[in-house]
């Protein structure tokens, strides 16, 4: 059994310091920059929030019998394509941040404390009937770290800050210089293909 709520502790640390990765990616950044889209997707560090958060509300709540506190418009049936992909003006940084993200993570608190790895629930859209908290846990660390790294790519292209967190960049490229040193050798390799 230990080894078990080891496993459980280590998935949920896991997914915070990947939210909180995700949330740096707003500091220091306007109203415009956050909402920006910086692919030809769409994609946005707000938007990203958004996203997550309702993936949260979806899958540590709904999944396990716990609809979320608040209503979410943007994923119900018939909303917008992507709703939950942006913000709209009325939906500040700080509802997305608070109102929605760390809200979930409350919600989700709740999910872990109640529920045991085995636990079952059902997630719809998924290829079996029933799904364990584990199952979803693993799944929520996936979805987060790749929402993540779409964060630091999207934070990058606004104005070059990167890295994993403040403490902990996890870059080998640490100055302004190496980074373009760095950057003229791999187009420098790449120029070779044209």
């Amino acid at each position: 059994m230990a080894a078990h709520d080891e496993r459980k502790s280590d998935l949920i640390g896991r997914l915070q310091v990947l939210r909180e990765s995700v949330l740096w990616k707003l500091d220091g950044l306007s109203e415009y920059e956050t909402r920006r889209p910086m692919t030809p997707t769409g994609t946005n560090l707000l938007g990203l929030v958004k996203h997550l958060a309702t993936c949260e509300f979806g899958y540590f709540g709904i999944t396990f019998g716990r609809p979320p506190p608040i209503d979410m418009p943007w994923a119900l049936p018939g909303a917008l394509d992507a709703a939950d992909m942006w913000a709209t003006p009325e939906e500040s940084t700080e509802f997305v941040v608070d109102g929605l993200y760390r809200r979930s993570w409350e919600h989700a608190a709740r999910t872990f404390e109640l529920l045991d790895l085995d636990s079952p629930g059902h997630a719809p859209g998924w290829p079996q009937a029933t799904v364990s908290l584990h199952q979803i846990l693993v799944h929520m660390n996936i979805e987060t770290a790749r929402h993540a790294g779409h964060a630091d790519i999207v934070r990058e292209l606004i104005d070059g800050a990167a890295g994993m967190t403040p403490g902990a960049a996890n870059l080998e490229i640490a100055g302004t210089d190496d980074q373009r040193a760095h950057y003229e050798r791999v187009q420098s390799a790449a120029d070779t293909f044209r």
